[in-house]
């Protein structure tokens, strides 16, 4: 931390109380009154949350109201008409499985980690720091069929920003099942000078879960036909072993949240030792080990059990930096094929 130091920044703040995230431009009303704490987003409309210019850093982003995949949340950079960032809101946050509000324990599913918070209930939060030069717009768009409350608040500061600093970009993917005996790719199609920020999964079981995290992440960097990071397992790339806790000692999985990786939440019927209907949610976040790549990056990662090849629900958001802001490398699915439950 930093903060003893004085630096030349002049904040910023976009909420529904103050749309334009202007110095003094938040609410008129009196002491102990609310005049516009959210507001509602209409069935195929997309609202401009944040819309300013840099040089400048996006800190922290808050949301709450409606958290489901029907959410569109986009960002983009310096005037650029594709997005850098693409993914279904509730899969941004690393809660994919959105229509699912209590875990095994009958409780919110609570992500706690240095980049990211999902807390009860369902208060989405980013740290993610995201610098831009010209430009910032950040938008939500209503996929769904009714109209949706947001609340939010987006902040930063205005100010130089260091030569060196890299556009954040995020990309959604999924596969309802992965295709048995392929490898799930996480992200593909990037193209220049970079860094890889982390990876959120959701899993959802098909079929008898006869261990499902035998799976090794591979990264291929720089032209590799070959991953030049290889990782021996599931568990082992999310921090954890033996089946996050299920295959010794006390034959169940155990949940935990790290500053920087985790399996934070597990869904389901746990009656079992392996229940098929089990879904978990994980992170990784490479703040203190980030992986570097001059010409092209790709990760995927292998749906295998003990007894072979599996074929399940995959969901996945990518996090990265690149030295210029691109468009995201995927298209997303139609909002009726995000289902999450």
């Amino acid at each position: 931390m930093t903060l003893f130091k004085m630096e030349n920044r002049r904040n910023f703040g976009f909420s529904a109380e103050n749309p334009t995230g202007t110095k003094g431009g938040g609410t008129r009303a009196k002491d102990c009154e609310k005049l516009s704490p959210c507001i509602q987003i209409q069935p195929g409309e997309t609202v401009t949350l944040c819309d300013t210019d840099g040089p400048g850093m996006v800190t922290h982003m808050w949301f709450t109201g409606y958290v489901g995949h029907s959410f569109i949340l986009r960002i983009y950079w310096e005037n650029n008409e594709q997005p850098s960032v693409e993914a279904p809101f509730s899969a941004f946050f690393g809660c994919a499985y959105d229509e699912n509000f209590s875990d095994r324990d009958g409780n919110y599913p609570v992500l706690n980690s240095a980049a990211m918070l999902v807390a009860p209930g369902r208060g989405f939060n980013s740290y993610f720091e995201m610098p831009f030069r010209k430009h910032c717009r950040i938008t939500m768009e209503n996929r769904g069929e009714k109209p949706e409350t947001l609340f939010y608040m987006i902040s930063g500061w205005y100010g130089e920003i260091p030569e060196n600093s890299g556009y954040f970009h995020a990309t959604y993917r999924q596969e309802h099942p992965v295709q048995k005996g392929r490898s799930y790719v996480i992200l593909d199609g990037v193209h220049g000078k970079g860094c890889f920020a982390g990876v959120t999964l959701a899993s959802g079981m098909n079929g008898h879960n006869t261990c499902w995290v035998e799976g090794e992440a591979k990264m291929y960097i720089d032209g590799d036909a070959y991953p030049t990071m290889n990782y021996t397992g599931t568990e082992d790339y999310f921090g954890g072993s033996y089946g996050f806790g299920n295959d010794i000692y006390l034959n169940r999985y155990q949940t935990f949240s790290g500053l920087y990786t985790g399996l934070y939440a597990i869904l389901g019927d746990t009656k079992e030792m392996y229940n098929h209907q089990k879904r978990f949610m994980l992170y990784r976040w490479h703040v203190k080990d980030p992986v570097y790549f001059d010409e092209d990056f790709k990760m995927t990662i292998d749906n295998l059990g003990w007894t072979g090849p599996r074929y399940d629900d995959y969901t996945s958001v990518a996090y990265w930096y690149q030295t210029e802001p691109k468009p995201v490398p995927f298209t997303l699915p139609e909002d009726k094929e995000l289902i999450m439950e």
